[in-house]
Parts: structure tokens; sequence; C-alpha cells
């Protein structure tokens, strides 16, 4: 299993990815069609979304510190589902003394994580553990954080794997997982081209195409997503949430407008079928490269989106 950030991560920006950024378009951080997907060729998309999100990245590493008791010493940390390492790196830097361990299923992602550690002076501290999941869960072993964004929603049972990742935990460790918040919204309700609230209707799409993702899974289980009730079932105490918001205002820079331009290539891939032909028409004038009313040129092309975190505390 690979998780994913396609955000911007939305993704990463929202519903965070590999465990890098966050988010895509629908809260749940990609456009599905299937529950395959390759993420050796998303990985420059994911890289890119974890970057856009490196202000939520660290402000989320700086609230994990709080979590833990002043005597605990953070020795290890997981981060499940790790993408190209993104917020394996900021882990790192986050806490000092650890070793930071990025846990995915895809080689060459894990590639790009060691590199990226090199490229920041954490290359002593940063390692990487090839693992697909939940078959390797049992061996990824103890941890006093594990981080995971976005991952958790690709395996059928939930639960079952809250449970695994609760069990990895040390005394007074801390288990944080980024699992919905908010759909990412980057144009106005109405741009001039087509409808008005394109943005809605591909919303509604993705909802869709996640629930068939996620009935197609292996083992597959319904279960309601709150996750803090998840986390206590799993044991775990002190159990809290956190928001955080990346607010990218227009006009975007490049990079966050290379990003949209892909999430939304990624989303009419998936939903040429499903969404509704004028607005396919819409995404096409959107993709093209030279349109003035693209995607690339827009001056009204914004990034906002909302990550929330929960966390829980293993009892001493």
């Amino acid at each position: 299993m690979s998780a994913h950030q396609d955000s911007g991560h939305a993704h990463g920006p929202q519903r965070h990815g590999h465990g890098s950024g966050h988010g895509n378009g629908n809260g749940h951080g990609h456009a599905h069609q299937s529950s395959e997907i390759d993420w050796e060729v998303m990985a420059t998309q994911l890289e890119t979304s974890g970057e856009l999100q490196l202000p939520v990245l660290h402000g989320t590493a700086a609230r994990l510190r709080e979590q833990f008791a002043p005597e605990h010493q953070v020795r290890r940390v997981l981060d499940i589902g790790s993408g190209p390492g993104v917020m394996t790196c900021v882990l790192a830097e986050a806490f000092a003394d650890a070793e930071a361990v990025a846990v995915d299923g895809t080689p060459a992602l894990l590639e790009r994580t060691l590199a990226r550690a090199e490229r920041l002076g954490l290359g002593g501290r940063v390692s990487v553990l090839h693992s697909e999941l939940p078959e390797g869960l049992a061996d990824l072993g103890e941890a006093d954080l594990i981080w995971s964004s976005k991952a958790v929603h690709h395996i059928g049972d939930q639960q079952s794997v809250l449970d695994a990742l609760t069990g990895l935990l040390r005394p007074g460790g801390v288990l944080a997982v980024a699992e919905g918040g908010l759909p990412m919204r980057f144009l106005p309700r109405d741009i001039g081209l087509g409808r008005p609230g394109l943005q809605a209707r591909i919303d509604a799409v993705l909802e869709e195409l996640f629930a068939v993702m996620r009935a197609e899974l292996p083992d597959s289980k319904p279960v309601v997503e709150d996750w803090p009730a998840m986390l206590r079932r799993a044991g775990l105490a002190e159990v809290q949430s956190f928001t955080l918001l990346l607010d990218l205002p227009a006009p975007l820079d490049e990079t966050a407008r290379a990003f949209l331009h892909g999430h939304l290539s990624r989303a009419r891939e998936s939903m040429r079928e499903t969404l509704a032909a004028d607005d396919v028409k819409t995404l096409d004038v959107l993709l093209d490269l030279d349109a003035p009313e693209g995607i690339l040129r827009r001056s009204d092309a914004f990034l906002l989106s909302a990550t929330t975190v929960v966390t829980g505390v293993r009892p001493q």
C-alpha cells in the first residue's frame, strides 16, 4: 500500500496523502477511478503537493510535540504511507533525537525520501522501510510517534489498522492520523466557463468514486468514520483533534498552478465517463496550456484547504 498526498496529500492541499502533503480536491486526497493507483507515476505531483503544504506540515509537527509528556523521549517515528517523504523529513527536523522511518510500498518513492533527506542534511536520521500494508504491519517495530496521512482509507478494514498501529506504540506514544478535513477549493463558483458550481459537481463525483474504491478493497468493511471514536476503540487515551488551514491567495505562483493543473488532469481522467459532458469540456479549457482561461494563466485561482489531525496517546 502506498498512501498519497496529492494534495495540496486537497493531499495532499487536502485529504494530505502519501504522508507528505495533503489533499486532493475531494476530501479524500485523490481522484479515484479504482483501487489501483500508480504512485510512482504520481511522484512529482505528490512531492509538489507536500512542498505546498509545508506550512501546515511544520505546524502539525509542532502540535505533535505538544502531545508528549515532558519526560517522554521520542526515539523512533514512523511515517505510514510516506510517499516521497516530505512529512518524514519534517518530523525528523521536529524530533531531533529520533530516527524517522518512511514506510511505503513504492520503492521509487522511498528513493525520493532518501534523496530529500540527504539534500536537507537529515541523511543520518531518516531511513526507509518497504512494506505492503496491512500485511507488513507486524514487521514495522515499535515507535514513540506514528504518523499516517491519507493512508488508512486505502485498507479495507480501517479499524483493524488503527488497532495494529496502536499496538506498535510504546507506552506514552502518540498515534496521529490525518483523514478527512474539507475539500480543497481553488476556483470561484462562477469562473466564466460553463455552468457555475463546477467544483461542487466534481466533489460529488469524487465522493462516488471514493466509495467505489473503498468497496473494491480486499476485506472492505463499512465503518462510521468517526476518527476520534475509532482511536478510542483502538485503546488510545487523551484523544483530541486539531485543524490547520492552508491559504494560498490569488494570484498563485507557477508551482501552485502546476500542481492544480496536475490535479485537474487526474480528475478529468478519472471522471471523463461520469462527469457531465459540458463539465468535461470546461475541464478541457482549464487544462489548455495556452488558453487565457486555463488554470495556468487565470488570475483568480487560489488554494485553500483544511487538514484535520486526530491524535491519541497509548496509556502507560
